[in-house]
């Protein structure tokens, strides 16, 4: 397969830092990036710091920190032929208690991060006349659970999911295909030691780890023909639930 320049936000933990992990496993260069310098360097280390590896550490939020990306993705590997929008952040708070400071802090995080990130990003990906957007979304858009309040970011996922849509309807002729892949309950640091209560939300009765999200990320990268996809990876959460 060719040798991509992949870009992953959020990659200091978690998904991100596996999806880095799983491309530069498989030969790729990779840019990563995370709000916190510290984790980050660590981080790259842990990675192994090597050629084919680069770090920027920044929020995503503003559209200058993706163009800090970018530029050292020119820089360092000559293009930018893949961006996984991961930094992402997700609570739950009632409705009735969430402020606007509150709200802010995930249309920040979650859509103006994956938003200015992609803006950034999207004009290179014109000069080469190709390019690849993979989003981070969740199959709880559309599967909403009375017992886990949590309007403001899943306001700000739904609204990824439909930016996905539209992105990959304005781009398409460009060559530019654009996903969202929406995993279940991933085994991660913001799901804590307690993520295996939540087994039963998933079909197969067990949580995701985060090497099945990392696979699903490096197949729709190397795919020429999937576009305007929401594509689920979840255990089976979307199509229903595991009674004990």
């Amino acid at each position: 397969m060719k040798k991509q320049t992949v870009i992953v936000t959020g990659a200091s933990s978690g998904i991100g830092k596996e999806v880095a992990r799983h491309f530069l496993k498989n030969g790729d260069n990779v840019v990563i990036n995370s709000l916190t310098a510290g984790k980050l360097e660590e981080v790259y280390h842990e990675l192994g710091a090597g050629e084919n590896l680069a770090m920027v550490a920044g929020n995503v939020k503003y559209k200058s920190t993706g163009e800090k990306i970018l530029a050292t993705a020119m820089e360092k590997f000559g293009s930018a032929d893949v961006l996984v929008n991961n930094a992402g952040i997700y609570e739950t708070k009632p409705f009735l208690e969430v402020d606007e400071a509150y709200l802010d802090k995930f249309l920040d995080t979650n859509l103006k991060g994956t938003f200015f990130t992609t803006q950034a990003v999207i004009p290179q990906m014109l000069r080469q006349h190709h390019g690849i957007i993979i989003n981070i979304g969740t199959p709880l858009v559309n599967h909403a659970l009375g017992g886990a309040p949590s309007t403001a970011p899943l306001a700000s996922k739904g609204a990824i999911h439909a930016l996905t849509l539209q992105l990959a309807a304005e781009f398409g002729k460009d060559n530019i295909r654009v996903n969202t892949i929406a995993p279940g309950v991933i085994r991660t640091p913001m799901h804590g030691d307690n993520a295996g209560q939540s087994a039963g939300l998933h079909l197969l009765n067990r949580i995701g780890e985060v090497e099945d999200i990392a696979e699903m990320v490096y197949t729709v990268a190397k795919s020429n023909f999937i576009t305007g996809a929401i594509i689920d990876v979840d255990g089976g959460m979307a199509a229903g639930h595991h009674l004990k």
